[in-house]
């Protein structure tokens, strides 16, 4: 099939559309902490909906996954679990900085440290699958350019930093948790901080898990779909990772009973939304039975809804990626720059930003401009960088 980069530019932005949007039905889960809905929603991103998919749309799903090289499947499968950590804190930085701002300065750390940490591990680890040390790509010309929009990303997430600390300063503490009822920028900062840089991970394993397509696509496989098998791999490291600190979560803060229960317990009643802390009830005070029954249909459903809109953000990345032909060096640009702009609509139809100053408005609007400026910018230095070799 001939490559048609503008079919893959739409299903790049459907695949931002899909990660900006996906934390929304969060917000209709009630009655559940967040390690109860963040682990039944990952269930449907990293399980159910990879192996759908894949076993559905392409050719000996089984066999070309057995035909890999232990090699092969083990970075996939180590990235991805790294990536894991990423998306776990991903979670904790929604509800710490709301969507517009927290996915502005996680994602701004992803695209730069996507770029820089592959050559930085290759000092270390020389076997690892990427072509270029850091000192590599510092001695040219396209290698500079990258490294140049790295710092203009990192420019604008001190700026959408700013802007956060500008809102809490601003602020009074009710008005800032109307919208974000767990707002705490300088949690939030640190979680987005390490949750960027590891969520990098993920290009890693994409890039580490090629030989799965080349197999699938040998199999018989359509070349649009021949990216959906390395995502099993990929996506179970990230469940691993997932999988093991929520069941922490669960036994620690003893919320494994609200996967079946129809009644929350009464020290978790303040969970009355996506996302809630554990507010115990008041000393000996009652809480009414209607505060304490659990929508358990309706947060298994905005759960799973959750979850799959999550996984397509993949799923329309893995095809759009196989349609850019000579542009594919563009392809984690596009996701990065499409995934801030639909985030931070979402922002503002969810009024994060209302009633902070015009000065709070105009530095996230400058932030998230220049982290879109600087996904332009590392995408021409790696275009220059194809064009040279």
């Amino acid at each position: 099939m001939t490559p048609n980069p503008f079919l893959g530019v739409f299903f790049h932005w459907l695949g931002g559309l899909a990660s900006g949007s996906f934390y929304v039905p969060y917000k209709g889960v009630k009655k559940w902490s967040w390690e109860t809905y963040w682990l039944v929603g990952g269930f449907f991103s990293w399980i159910i909906m990879p192996w759908f998919f894949a076993s559905l749309m392409t050719k000996g799903l089984l066999g070309v996954l057995q035909q890999q090289t232990m090699g092969t499947l083990w970075w996939t499968y180590f990235f991805g679990a790294m990536w894991g950590f990423g998306g776990l804190t991903f979670g904790l930085t929604m509800r710490y900085l709301g969507m517009s701002l927290g996915m502005g300065v996680a994602l701004g750390y992803c695209a730069a440290f996507g770029t820089l940490l592959p050559p930085i591990f290759k000092i270390f680890v020389p076997s690892i699958p990427v072509p270029e040390t850091i000192a590599q790509i510092a001695s040219t010309t396209p290698g500079q350019i990258t490294l140049a929009g790295v710092a203009v990303c990192l420019l604008g997430i001190g700026i959408a930093a700013l802007a956060g600390l500008t809102k809490e300063r601003e602020m009074p503490e009710a008005e800032k948790k109307k919208a974000i009822t767990e707002f705490n920028f300088s949690k939030g900062i640190l979680v987005a901080t390490f949750s960027g840089i590891m969520s990098a991970c993920f290009s890693f394993a994409l890039t580490a898990g090629a030989p799965i397509g080349e197999a699938s696509a040998t199999a018989g496989t359509s070349t649009l779909w021949t990216g959906l098998p390395k995502l099993v791999v990929v996506l179970l490291g990230g469940f691993t990772t997932n999988f093991v600190w929520c069941v922490i979560l669960n036994v620690r803060n003893k919320t494994g009973y609200q996967y079946l229960a129809a009644e929350v317990r009464p020290e978790h009643a303040g969970l009355k939304a996506s996302g809630g802390e554990h507010a115990p009830a008041a000393a000996g005070a009652a809480v009414p039975a209607a505060d304490l029954k659990v929508p358990r249909l309706g947060n298994y459903f905005f759960s799973a809804l959750a979850g799959a809109t999550w996984y397509f953000q993949f799923f329309f990345y893995t095809m759009g990626e196989t349609q850019m032909g000579k542009f594919g060096f563009a392809s984690w640009t596009l996701h990065m720059a499409s995934i801030i702009i639909f985030s931070t609509m979402w922002g503002w139809i969810f009024h994060e930003w209302k009633g902070s100053s015009k000065k709070a408005h105009r530095l996230i609007a400058s932030g998230i401009l220049a982290l879109i400026i600087s996904t332009i910018i590392i995408g021409l230095g790696t275009y220059l960088k194809s064009g040279a070799n």
